[in-house]
């Protein structure tokens, strides 16, 4: 899988695949059981690359198509945020992606999405993320801004259990 670092906000491209995050941002690590069997793992994956979820988590997608590295994507939940994908898996049992802050975006960092299909047949969504405030504003917002991440955060996962058809 080919990583992208072209205007990217931040030097860790790629990082969100580790099991140590990057020091010096805010972490989170999200995995959660969204349902059961194949065609729930389809319907998820799908909603997941297609930018459904987000749509269904009431983020404004401007993207050109499903995601794909060095697509960029601008986001919108009030703000502006571009980012661009920088790599994408593509499994049979595993499928995601993750997208990195370009300038303009309030935060600096990456977020990975990764749908993951057990061997015992569950549906799993791990959610994987560093940032750390880009801009004043980001800055003087300090705790909200960790709330309005943990609540978008808390969204793309109902939302992908509503897809994934649980």
């Amino acid at each position: 899988m080919m990583l992208i670092n072209t205007k990217l906000t931040y030097a860790e491209v790629g990082a969100t695949r580790e099991a140590v995050l990057p020091s010096g941002y805010k972490h989170v690590r999200r995995d959660v059981d969204i349902g059961a069997g194949s065609e729930a793992f389809e319907r998820a994956a799908t909603a997941m690359l297609h930018w459904r979820m987000h749509r269904a988590a009431g983020i404004d997608v401007t993207a050109s198509g499903p995601a794909t590295p060095g697509q960029p994507v601008l986001l919108r939940f009030g703000v502006a945020a571009p980012v661009q994908v920088v790599y994408r898996v593509d499994q049979p049992d595993r499928q995601g992606f993750a997208y990195g802050t370009l300038p303009g975006h309030p935060e600096r960092g990456e977020e990975a999405f990764l749908v993951h299909l057990t061997g015992s047949g569950r549906v799993r969504f791990r959610i994987t993320a560093f940032s750390r405030p880009a801009t004043l504003l980001a800055r003087l917002g300090g705790p909200v801004t960790g709330l309005i991440q943990a609540y978008v955060t808390n969204r793309y996962v109902s939302a992908l259990r509503d897809l994934s058809g649980r």
